[in-house]
C-alpha cells in the first residue's frame, strides 16, 4: 500500500481500485474509531492532487465523529487540489448528510462501481 499506511487496521481497510485509493470504514464509526482512523486518513490525504474514495458500505453505525472525518478529509484534499468521492448506501447516514446540507458537498453514490464511474464534482 502506498503512503506508508497499513492496508487493514481495525475499523479501516485501505486498498486500490482502478488506480484510486479506497478507504473502507468498518463497523461502528464513533469517537473511538475516529481516533484510530484519523492518523491514517491524514497520511492518505497528505500528497498533492489525491483522489480518495471513502466507502461507508461496511459501517454499522456512523455518528458526528464519522462526519468530522469526512469533513477533515474533504478539506485536506481540497487544499491539495484533490477530491473526495463517497460511497454511502445507508439510508440513515444519507438522511443525516441531507439534513446537514452535506449531500452537495460529498455527492454520495450507492455503490463503489457508481462512484468510480461518476465524474468528479466541480471545484469551487
Amino acid at each position: 500500500m502506498s503512503h506508508g499506511v497499513p492496508p487493514h487496521a481495525g475499523h479501516l481497510y485501505i486498498h486500490r481500485v482502478q488506480g484510486r485509493t479506497v478507504m473502507e470504514f468498518h463497523g461502528d464509526i464513533d469517537i473511538v474509531a475516529a481516533l484510530t482512523i484519523m492518523p491514517r486518513l491524514d497520511a492518505v490525504t497528505a500528497p498533492m492532487e489525491t483522489l480518495l474514495v471513502i466507502d461507508l458500505t461496511p459501517t454499522t453505525f456512523f455518528d458526528c465523529s464519522g462526519l468530522a472525518l469526512l469533513c477533515r478529509a474533504d478539506r485536506r484534499l481540497r487544499e491539495r487540489s484533490g477530491a473526495l468521492l463517497l460511497v454511502c448506501p445507508q439510508a440513515l447516514t444519507l438522511r443525516m448528510l441531507h439534513v446537514l446540507g452535506l449531500t452537495e458537498r460529498f455527492h454520495p453514490a450507492p455503490t463503489l462501481t457508481d462512484t468510480l464511474r461518476e465524474r468528479l464534482p466541480a471545484r469551487e
